[in-house]
């Protein structure tokens, strides 16, 4: 259990990493609602991910969000995943239990809810250019055609990427694929 001496520790993990705002503005809402906890962020190469997850939880670690290029590795370290993160294949937020890491995808709600309440777009029937196919790509796919869009046209500079996204996600809706 934590109290002020040890507040619950959180982190964000990524390449790279250091460039990262989360730390700051994590730090700024808790101390606006009164809520003490330790936020940092930690770099964490591929194949250094699974070890350095593993010490931060055996070190009180509770809870993390995951950036690139670890969002698909994110969720087969997971002993549980979000309905959301299990159609799109990545994670970027863990939450530590008992038995191993529960892992959740929040990128496509977040991106739809800014579209549509922030902006007020409304997405029905539109055609939509999404650049890039990694994780926050994948976690997107999904939200978007949700939330009505007619067709997707994904872009990247590895087309065999966004290929591959087409196909894992293709149950989602049309899915076009351009370099």
């Amino acid at each position: 259990m934590s109290d002020l001496t040890h507040p619950p520790r959180f982190a964000v993990f990524g390449q790279p990493i250091t460039h990262s705002l989360s730390p700051r503005i994590h730090r700024h809402f808790a101390q606006g609602l009164g809520i003490a906890l330790d936020y940092q962020a930690i770099e964490a190469a591929p194949e250094q991910f699974p070890a350095t997850l593993a010490r931060f939880a055996e070190h009180g670690g509770v809870g993390a969000n995951v950036t690139l290029p670890l969002k698909e590795q994110a969720a087969g370290l997971c002993l549980e995943l979000s309905p959301a993160a299990r159609r799109c294949g990545a994670v970027n937020t863990l939450v530590r239990r008992d038995d191993g890491w529960f892992g959740d995808n929040t990128d496509g709600i977040g991106l739809v809810r800014d579209l549509e309440v922030h902006l007020g777009l409304s997405l029905r029937q539109r055609q939509v250019l999404l650049l890039g196919a990694g994780g926050a790509a994948r976690g997107v796919v999904p939200a978007l055609f949700e939330a009505g869009i007619s067709e997707l046209v994904v872009a990247n500079r590895s087309v065999e990427r966004a290929r591959a996204l087409a196909h894992d996600l293709a149950a989602c809706g049309p899915i076009q694929v351009c370099d």
